[in-house]
């Protein structure tokens, strides 16, 4: 008897060492397996899973081993659960280290969905301390415009803000931002930064840092505007949120720059945020981030827009405040702050001398951006802002910048189909034309900058009398930024093309390869107007030369010509090859607008190709969306 007490106390001694999360695991595992919990949008969406080719496969976007607690993680939803439970069970000692720890927005969920029962309880110093930094009440969507100097960039961009609200005192310079950037290496030149861009390279991570920076970065460094979108998400969303951006600290994922980028990262955090959101889906080959704002605000979760002006775009909004003839003292003022004594200056009225001291001041430190601190410059700013706070009460009340294009949201659809009819050298056919993205100089360009094209994948096909389809053109990049210079601002305008077009050589047509590259000059001569002048340069393979690669050089000139609905833009060019041939073109493209996704366009192009010059007329419709 005595023999059998011992046993038995020895046996609940024994079970009372184990500790009670393992059973709590199995138990947890068992109800995971019982309602197939692997297979819940949520799970998927918490370990970035996606379907892969074959049925009831499917594969992590994170690149990193350290995402996953099982082995076949990255391709076994239900591995990486099991494992997930089991590791949630190890002893507590582990701290930082630890499951918990690691993974708060998984065992957040889990908790949710499943019985746990008594888990050990771990130290997490470091997610404490992030969550101390970090509180947010209210999720700001970001959009800095487009910035056609980065191939990364050209596109636009998106983020993330993170705002505490009255804990920071209300002020949007002290909240975070979450941003998905590419890993760059700074020794890449030009080519190997498209070619790791396009392939997907470069590793991306997640960071969060002070939103000035940001401010600092686009609005003052690069001179981009920047659109702010509210989002409607609750408080447990917002968390939600904040709990998966700790789980991806330092965590890699491939960085393409035309679709697993920036902006599709954002929607991916924004899944997760709120559960049953669909946002990545509609970008299988894309996702321009224009396009994915767009899709946060069809799914009904941004609440309103503000717009933060650049540096550059304040400064021109001040300098078309004040009449053309004081241009020119705003900038003998910003070097000579005496000037301000002067009679000339002295009988202005109060409103516009308050003025004109706001604009030299705004346009000296503009000239300052990125510059290093000058004593001499720093007194004339000083003398500026001094004389600026004496006239303070004279300026208009309302000067907060407004939006020069309207937002870009409000802009056509990024891809377009077009359907026209032409006629060539007593030939008609039928033209077919899909492009990826995203504007061209001629388009309807509310939600554009006047100047800007670009252009990715756009093909045209040709139709033929006999129903046969050839290939007329494609342009696999196709940019054109033309800048306007003038007394304040002095951009370089330039270009860059590359695809397959038809030439006539010797009589015949021939589809060739091409490079082109330009640079030079535009101006504004009057609103809504842009002239420019480019050097160019183009390297053409082409099977009706004898030596088929041919090196040119060139001039090309224009007129582009807003006139609300209807835009207006006539192109000249001549190029001279290494092989003694001259071409001379001429191309008029005019764009009616029918609505802001329709649009007629007409084109006109006559070429001087020997031995003969050649006219075509052509009409199509075009469809964004």
């Amino acid at each position: 008897m005595h023999t059998m007490r011992a046993f038995v106390s020895s046996l609940l001694s024994l079970l009372a060492m184990l500790p009670a999360a393992a059973w709590s695991a199995d138990d947890a595992w068992a109800q995971a397996q019982a309602s197939h919990l692997w297979q819940r949008d949520e799970w998927l969406k918490l370990v970035h899973y996606k379907a892969g080719a074959w049925a009831g496969t499917w594969r992590s976007d994170a690149d990193d081993p350290r995402f996953f607690l099982a082995d076949t993680g990255p391709q076994d939803p239900r591995a990486e659960l099991a494992a997930t439970l089991a590791a949630f069970a190890a002893p507590a000692e582990l701290g930082d280290a630890h499951a918990q720890c690691r993974f708060v927005a998984r065992l957040s969920w889990l908790r949710s969905e499943l019985e746990l029962g008594e888990l050990s309880q771990p130290d997490c110093a470091g997610y404490r301390k992030f969550r101390d930094l970090v509180q947010a009440t209210r999720v700001v969507l970001v959009f800095p415009s487009y910035y056609l100097n980065s191939p990364s960039s050209m596109f636009g961009h998106t983020l993330l803000r993170l705002d505490s609200g009255e804990a920071d005192g209300g002020s949007e310079y002290l909240s975070f931002a979450v941003n998905f950037g590419a890993i760059v290496d700074p020794g890449d030149n030009g080519l190997f930064f498209a070619l790791k861009g396009l392939t997907g390279a470069y590793p991306g991570q997640f960071a969060v840092d002070h939103y000035y920076k940001k401010i600092q970065e686009y609005n003052h460094g690069e001179n981009r505007d920047i659109w702010e979108y509210p989002l409607d998400l609750s408080a447990p969303e917002t968390e939600r949120l904040i709990q998966h951006l700790w789980e991806l600290r330092e965590i890699e994922f491939a960085y393409y720059f035309f679709d697993e980028n920036c902006s599709y990262r954002v929607l991916e955090l924004l899944e997760v945020a709120r559960p049953g959101i669909d946002l990545t889906s509609a970008f299988p080959l894309t996702a321009i981030p224009i396009d994915t704002v767009r899709a946060v605000q069809r799914a009904g979760a941004v609440q309103g827009k503000h717009f933060r002006a650049a540096k550059g775009t304040v400064l021109k909004q001040r300098l078309a405040a004040l009449p053309p003839e004081l241009h020119e003292v705003v900038v003998e003022l910003s070097l000579s702050p005496e000037r301000l004594d002067d009679d000339d200056l002295q009988a202005l009225d109060p409103a516009t001398r308050a003025q004109l001291i706001e604009a030299a001041y705004k346009y000296l430190r503009y000239t300052q951006t990125d510059a290093a601190r000058d004593p001499a410059v720093a007194q004339r700013s000083f003398r500026l802002l001094q004389a600026l706070r004496r006239q303070a009460a004279e300026l208009p009340g309302d000067d907060a910048p407004v939006d020069p294009d309207r937002s870009p949201d409000l802009s056509h659809g990024s891809r377009r189909l077009a359907a026209g009819l032409w006629t060539e050298e007593e030939r008609e056919y039928l033209s077919l034309g899909l492009r990826l993205s995203l504007h061209s100089l001629q388009e309807n360009r509310a939600g554009f900058p006047l100047g800007a094209q670009i252009n990715l994948g756009n093909v045209d096909l040709r139709v033929e009398d006999d129903g046969r389809l050839d290939l007329n053109r494609l342009d696999l990049i196709d940019i054109v930024s033309l800048s306007p210079r003038d007394r304040f601002f002095k951009p370089l305008s330039w270009a860059v093309r590359t695809g397959v077009e038809r030439q006539w050589t010797g009589g015949r047509e021939h589809r060739v390869a091409h490079v082109n590259g330009g640079a030079g000059a535009s101006r504004a001569p009057w609103p809504g107007a842009l002239v420019y002048s480019l050097a160019t340069a183009r390297l053409e393979y082409n099977h009706g030369y004898a030596d088929r690669l041919q090196p040119a050089t060139g001039l090309r000139g224009g007129l582009l010509q807003d006139l609300g609905a209807l835009t207006l833009h006539w192109d000249l060019g001549a190029e001279k090859f290494a092989n003694g041939e001259t071409r001379v073109r001429a191309e008029l493209r005019h764009n009616l607008r029918l609505s802001r996704h329709q649009a007629l366009h007409l084109e006109l192009l006559w070429r001087d190709q020997q031995p003969e010059d050649t006219l075509a007329v052509g009409l199509r419709y075009q469809y964004y969306y």
